[in-house]
């Protein structure tokens, strides 16, 4: 397990679009099927990872408190699932049942999504304001599997509300940390 940084696409961005297999319901479904109203959490996670694991409820709980605020979450998974099949798509939908995810899981199999996003590694988080331009990327909180911090999701509900209270995006953005994304060899 390699400990890998987020890359931290500029602020900005407009959000690349992609239509993907959603593991939990074995449909296609685009950016703009999935986008919130106010905005839209993309989180680069997978189903083996610690640092993922760690997350989990936290990343539900986030999903269920700014639903109904207009922010929509979107979970992407591009491993490479002939080298890691823990990550393939059926058994993304069993652990998103298992979590209890209330957000597509998708299935990014060329990985091009990833590479379009600029991620690293997993959990990557990024936050598109309506327009869907990038309002921040970087750690959901200072948590980590072994460093006694508590998770608590503070860097991103913080980047959120600031968010819906119309306010600048924050200033101190710090990368997400976990596990590589599993690239496929070409």
């Amino acid at each position: 397990m390699a400990r890998t940084p987020s890359n931290m696409l500029p602020l900005g961005t407009k959000a690349p679009d992609f239509r993907l297999l959603d593991t939990m319901s074995d449909t296609k479904r685009s950016l703009d099927s999935c986008k919130g109203l106010k905005g839209t959490v993309i989180m680069f996670i997978c189903n083996h990872c610690p640092y993922v694991k760690h997350v989990n409820a936290e990343l539900v709980k986030l999903a269920k408190t700014y639903k109904s605020k207009g922010i929509e979450c979107i979970a992407i998974s591009s491993n490479d699932v002939v080298n890691y099949p823990l990550d393939s798509p059926e058994l993304m939908r069993k652990n998103g049942i298992e979590e209890g995810f209330i957000f597509p899981y998708l299935y990014d199999q060329t990985q091009s999504v990833a590479r379009a996003y600029n991620a690293a590694c997993t959990p990557d988080f990024y936050l598109f304001d309506a327009r869907l331009e990038l309002f921040y990327r970087g750690q959901l909180d200072g948590s980590r599997p072994g460093n006694d911090i508590p998770v608590s999701g503070e860097d991103l509900k913080n980047a959120l509300n600031l968010l819906l209270d119309n306010q600048a995006p924050p200033q101190d953005q710090k990368p997400s940390l976990g596990c590589n994304i599993k690239w496929r060899k070409e």
